[in-house]
């Protein structure tokens, strides 16, 4: 694979049962890119390892005056050379290569999550743990995968290296090679608190992203009431523990790092001491010392290698660990395959428009049906239950309590491919997202090319919005469709947001459209007419509306009140307000004590 070819045309199905082994799939997924790497990395640790010998040769033929060995020394060091450079250049080359193309996987795999689960990701996992999951933790995996080839090929040139030394100088090689393990060992018993310390500090780190993120979504709130000072002062202080925990994490690695550059240089002292004792017993020749200690002080590179892959291991196995738990979601039991047992990224557009099914929408759950073509109207008094029952209407398994998505036409929405899940029914949250950009590629969505932009902002009474956008466009000539909306639509108010966003819905033209508040930032003279323009532009479509409105719900074809997550009540607007004193409460938002007072109109009926 080579950083052309990105993205992945299919980024593969990943092990997420934890992190390790997450990480163990990444190395198997890139395994063509690994052996390239160790293989150019062998060469460049051979290369270095055979100077020793070239240098040690070269001294011994200067002190026998020896020119032809001095000269194949001369060209052997010229070939060490050489491939020294080969091999460190595509050495750097094939591992950054692994490094982005692991990081553009991992990314790949958290955008087709984010994909398929949409606004249901964010109510399982926190927005700051996302962003931390796809920028900095997708970072620390590519490190370990970057560095996993290296370091085998350092672990490789050690064992090379030591072997040599032990053929070429028993006496003197022994040393090194019982010496080597314990320099590489030596650090063991310091990485667990290293490790724990490094958790520690990301821990934070993350805790200050999401503030972070949760500060700037609300900087509009937060400037209103005043709270800019009150939040930053908390981010100050997260931000603060963050620097103290990284500072801790840091002397643990520095004192790692000093570990490994005392107890190599114990060891070369030792064999230089040895080494010179042995040369002065005339047991070695001087060519042979100088070779061993080259072979030794060069050691020290490779030995850097175990130091780097316990601190990328360490850092990456905690980030791994996030990015399997986000990955592990699902929106239902098997959504890539159906009864035909082709997978749905296979399938024809004709194929999946007949997989798509149709009539009434029922949740077996909490017992709401929402007829086929009719505009029906959900009251429920929690707005968390509405928006659990919300998700299964769109095929999303609910996220505790094991709970089955709604059905189709008798057919179980989480069962069927997520294309034809969500061209069959769309759910429009109540929180819904503007991406930046301008309006027309805003309406620039899938669609079935029934409704046209027109159409659906004038049923989602989006004039002002259109006003407003043509007076803010400098350079498009007062084409509010041209005019650029910024990043999730702060440059606009709360309403005209919510009513860009139901637009968009409405040009999708899905079979079955559910929408959860959808008029709770507009006042009730706009209310009124959205809720006529809607129930004009579905007509004949199926169309599920959670809302206490009593302007929405009296244009109702049928309501049904939820209650302890049961479909209590069914009829129309007026009919219930009149006979159930549950409805009536949560729609006029009367006290148990104005339920139970009788109302003239009762009275008199």
């Amino acid at each position: 694979m080579q950083i052309r070819d990105l993205p992945y045309t299919d980024p593969g199905e990943p092990d997420v049962r934890s992190g390790p082994r997450f990480l163990l799939w990444l190395g198997r997924s890139q395994l063509a890119g690994q052996l390239k790497s160790l293989a150019w990395g062998l060469l460049h640790q051979c290369g270095i390892a055979g100077l020793p010998l070239g240098v040690g040769v070269a001294v011994q033929a200067v002190i026998d005056r020896s020119g032809a060995r001095l000269a194949l020394a001369g060209g052997l060091i010229a070939l060490l050379g050489a491939a020294i450079a080969v091999g460190d250049t595509m050495l750097h080359r094939t591992a950054v290569t692994n490094w982005i193309t692991a990081a553009a996987r991992v990314q790949q795999l958290l955008a087709r999550k984010t994909a398929e689960l949409g606004s249901l990701l964010t109510r399982r996992v926190a927005a700051g743990e996302v962003v931390a999951v796809s920028t900095g933790d997708v970072e620390k995996i590519g490190w370990f995968v970057e560095a996993l080839s290296r370091f085998a090929a350092a672990a490789t040139a050690l064992v090379v290296i030591c072997v040599g030394l032990v053929l070429y100088q028993p006496a003197l090689g022994v040393v090194v090679a019982v010496g080597v393990p314990v320099l590489a060992l030596a650090v063991l018993p310091l990485l667990p608190p290293a490790t724990r310390r490094a958790d520690v500090q990301r821990e934070k780190a993350g805790r200050a992203t999401e503030l972070a993120s949760d500060t700037v979504a609300g900087l509009r709130v937060l400037r209103g009431i005043g709270g800019e000072e009150l939040f930053l002062g908390r981010y100050r202080e997260a931000s603060q523990e963050v620097r103290r925990a990284a500072v801790r994490s840091a002397r643990m690695w520095s004192l790692i790092s000093a570990v490994q550059v005392l107890l190599p240089g114990v060891l070369l002292i030792a064999v230089v001491w040895y080494g010179a004792a042995l040369a002065r017993d005339g047991r070695i020749e001087v060519g042979e010392l100088v070779t061993v200690y080259s072979a030794v002080t060069l050691m020290l590179f490779p030995l850097r290698h175990f130091e780097e892959i316990a601190m990328a291991y360490s850092f990456s196995r905690p980030s791994a660990r996030r990015a399997a738990r986000v990955l592990a979601l699902s929106r239902a039991t098997d959504p890539s395959g159906t009864d035909t047992g082709v997978p749905s990224r296979t399938r024809t557009p004709s194929e999946r428009a007949a997989e798509r099914p149709s009539g009434d929408l029922y949740d077996p759950a909490s017992g709401l049906l929402a007829p086929e073509g009719r505009f029906t109207a959900v009251v429920c008094g929690d707005p968390d239950a509405a928006g659990r029952l919300a998700e299964r209407l769109g095929g999303h398994a609910a996220e505790a309590d094991g709970l089955a998505s709604a059905v189709l036409g008798g057919v179980a929405l989480d069962g069927l491919p997520l294309d034809a899940a969500r061209a069959a029914v769309l759910v429009q949250d109540k929180d819904p997202v503007l991406l930046s950009g301008t309006l027309h590629e805003l309406l620039d969505v899938p669609s079935s090319g029934k409704v046209t932009a027109g159409e659906a902002l004038a049923a989602a009474q989006c004039g002002d919005v259109l006003d407003a956008l043509a007076q803010a466009s400098v350079d498009t000539d007062g084409d509010p469709m041209r005019t650029r909306i910024t990043e999730r639509g702060r440059s606009l108010s709360g309403g005209q947001r919510q009513r860009l966003a139901l637009a968009r819905s409405l040009v999708t033209d899905p079979d079955v459209l559910v929408l959860d508040e959808p008029t709770s930032a507009v006042d009730s003279h706009t209310e009124s007419r959205v809720a006529d323009g809607v129930k004009k532009l579905r007509a004949g479509r199926t169309t599920v509306v959670f809302s206490s409105s009593p302007l929405l719900l009296d244009l109702a074809d049928r309501v049904v009140l939820v209650h302890d997550g049961e479909a209590a009540s069914v009829g129309v607007h007026r009919e219930l307000l009149r006979t159930d004193p549950r409805y009536r409460a949560v729609v006029t938002r009367e006290t148990d004590e104005e339920t139970n007072t009788p109302r003239k109109w009762e009275e008199t009926a």
